[in-house]
């Protein structure tokens, strides 16, 4: 992230700054390196990579805190459906300008948040750009050798089990763009300002990571929506799946919009930026995983089964009738 031997440069003083205090690991040499080391031991390394852009996964008003929490937890959230356990991230910012009122808020939030989930700063790079603001981040994790839960092990039988609730974030976007969200919940701003904090600050699921490596048969983060992401597990372990749409857990703040009419169940249903994790596991399984999630402090609902064959995903509502989508998940392209 540094230019060592170089004179001192507006880079430099950028990442001495705002970005070295972040630096904790051994490994990140103080950020005065061009490349850290990352001590693997025994263990694999998991390692994920994520974008967050301006206009795209955040609103060009959004406060820097939020955003700096939203770019770090999306990764976060991967590793934790993989069962893995944070190490470590590099970082690459692409900045319009090297304000403090930005940078400063922005780093201590990024800060927090890898002191909060044992991920500390290991290097990165700092660019400057006339377009939109762009954070990547490459995280790294931790599992026994051989023990990542994969996307592509779902079996026929396993139960589906989503962590927390489906909805909330596009729910949220809705209401800090002011749509229909945001004028049926007019009366109740604290429910709003729950959705709203869904879409900015995801609350990845890193303690619910050790009772998915120990009983999940496959896995994965929810970020595209939960009728895509489901679609794409079961691609990915050639198997089908039948979940019940009324199964799936809902905030009491999404509950009210959609009894107001001004959300309809596809928009929960492929909604994205929920960040929580979608698994399957086996039937001998279900209790102990579950068990497990409580003990962790993490609330998961099971929403239905894999099935034989390679059908797409089938969603039913309270009748037993399939449910169609006209769209399963939020497409970049």
């Amino acid at each position: 992230m540094g230019a060592p031997g170089s004179a001192s440069s507006g880079e430099d003083s950028l990442i001495a700054r705002y970005f070295r205090p972040l630096a904790t690991d051994p490994g990140a040499f103080n950020l005065v390196d061009d490349a850290a080391v990352l001590a693997a031991g025994g263990d694999d390394l998991v390692v994920t990579t994520d974008a967050v852009v301006e206009g795209v996964h955040f609103l060009p008003s959004d406060p820097p805190d939020t955003i700096a929490r939203k770019a770090l937890r999306v990764n976060l959230s991967d590793l934790a459906a993989k069962g893995a356990v944070p190490a470590g991230f590099v970082l690459t910012l692409a900045l319009r300008d090297a304000a403090d009122a930005w940078l400063s808020p922005f780093a201590a939030a990024l800060g927090e948040d890898a002191v909060a989930f044992g991920c500390p700063v290991l290097g990165g790079d700092t660019v400057s750009t006339p377009g939109p603001l762009m954070i990547s981040i490459t995280a790294f994790g931790r599992v026994p050798q051989g023990a990542m839960v994969r996307r592509d092990r779902a079996q026929a039988g396993d139960r589906i089990f989503v962590s927390g609730t489906i909805g909330d974030a596009a729910l949220g976007l809705d209401v800090l763009r002011g749509g229909k969200s945001a004028a049926a919940l007019a009366a109740d701003p604290s429910a709003a300002a729950v959705l709203a904090a869904r879409y900015r600050v995801p609350q990845p699921r890193n303690a619910l990571a050790l009772a998915v490596r120990a009983h999940a048969s496959a896995a994965m983060d929810v970020s595209d929506g939960l009728a895509g992401d489901l679609a794409k597990l079961c691609a990915a372990s050639a198997v089908s799946a039948q979940v019940a749409a009324d199964a799936v857990p809902l905030s009491a703040p999404a509950r009210a919009v959609l009894a107001a009419g001004a959300a309809s169940r596809e928009t929960i249903l492929s909604g994205g930026d929920d960040y929580e994790i979608l698994c399957t596991v086996p039937p001998d399984g279900s209790a102990a995983f579950s068990a497990a999630a409580a003990a962790a402090g993490v609330a998961v609902t099971a929403i239905g089964t894999v099935g034989a064959g390679t059908a797409p995903p089938i969603f039913f509502d309270g009748q037993g009738a399939p449910i169609v989508l006209s769209r399963l998940s939020y497409s970049h392209f």
